[in-house]
């Protein structure tokens, strides 16, 4: 049954509420859009007068969402996402082609599981093409919601931020600290002695942040005076392997390839506190496409060749020890 509000919403008062939404603002969201802040103000009260709720409450903070708010949320965005995957669709019809496949992953599945995931998919769906992209989990996880990504593969995120999604997990990650096969720190456990090293040290916006954070003052550690922020495979990658000796703090799926090549190692300090769940995320509400279907197919056949390949991190109980 229609709502009798349906035919009165507009796609300008979806894209307004959304955007404010993400932004936590309605002077950001109106830089977003290119709308004036007025113009933007009247458009989401416009929106609640039609609804007759309020959906947000605003105060010098930035904005929130109200009980209501939270659950029109999930449909704004599903109903943008959708009319995004048509365009992209009709766009790829009128161009002769088959609708891409759009893929966003943080980096440890780009370097690790995704390269065998998109060659099983190629003879799963030859015809479908593959567009991937990665970055932060944070970004991800907005261009899935507005339908710019159809799955997301990657760490989950933090409970507020999964709202309208689903996910599946398909393995759990370790975080681990690599570095050069050739290392003077190969084999030391000691967290202290890296002081004296280069660490290549996760950013806020990583997912692995947080994890990486508590770890170091669960074991006492403040802060190294050495330490560099990256988010770069390639940079950490030429940090550690280079002349600069880094030590790297990393998911292990950015570096598995280097330490089965034997490039890298990985130091025996007990990591298993890191460990977090990486999966695929959706949207929750949206029946998947064949070409979803078959990726879902092809990652689940790569994840099992992939982890019968990758070493397993050092082995710290009491009978690896005797």
């Amino acid at each position: 049954m229609e709502s009798k509000h349906a035919r009165q919403i507009k796609m300008r008062h979806l894209y307004a509420f959304v955007e404010t939404v993400r932004c936590g603002s309605l002077k950001s969201a109106a830089e977003r859009i290119f709308l004036t802040q007025p113009a933007i103000s009247k458009t989401l009260k416009d929106l609640e007068t039609i609804l007759g709720v309020q959906l947000l409450t605003r105060d010098r903070g930035g904005v929130d969402l109200t009980r209501e708010g939270a659950v029109f949320r999930q449909f704004a965005e599903q109903s943008l996402a959708a009319l995004n995957h048509g365009l992209t669709s009709l766009d790829a019809l009128s161009a002769g082609a088959a609708a891409p496949l759009r893929i966003g992953a943080l980096p440890s599945v780009a370097a690790d599981l995704l390269p065998d995931a998109v060659l099983r998919f190629s003879e799963l769906s030859p015809a479908t093409p593959v567009m991937v992209e990665d970055g932060r989990i944070e970004e991800l996880v907005d261009r899935l919601r507005a339908g710019a990504v159809d799955l997301v593969i990657g760490r989950m995120g933090r409970p507020d931020t999964m709202t309208g999604l689903a996910f599946t997990q398909l393995y759990s990650e370790q975080v681990v600290f690599a570095v050069a096969a050739d290392h003077p720190l190969t084999g030391c456990d000691d967290l202290e002695a890296l002081a004296n090293w280069c660490i290549l040290y996760p950013p806020k916006e990583a997912a692995i942040r947080p994890l990486v954070d508590r770890f170091l003052i669960m074991n006492g550690i403040g802060d190294w005076p050495n330490r560099l922020e990256t988010v770069s495979g390639a940079f950490g990658r030429s940090m550690t392997l280079g002349p600069a000796q880094a030590v790297w703090i990393i998911s292990q799926g950015v570096v598995a390839r280097d330490i089965a090549a034997d490039r890298m190692v990985l130091l025996p300090i007990e990591t298993s506190a890191m460990a977090g769940p990486i999966g695929i995320m959706a949207r929750s509400e949206e029946d998947p496409t064949p070409p979803v279907r078959l990726f879902r197919q092809a990652l689940l056949e790569a994840q099992g060749t992939v982890n019968s390949a990758t070493p397993n991190p050092p082995d710290h109980s009491e009978a690896a020890k005797q």
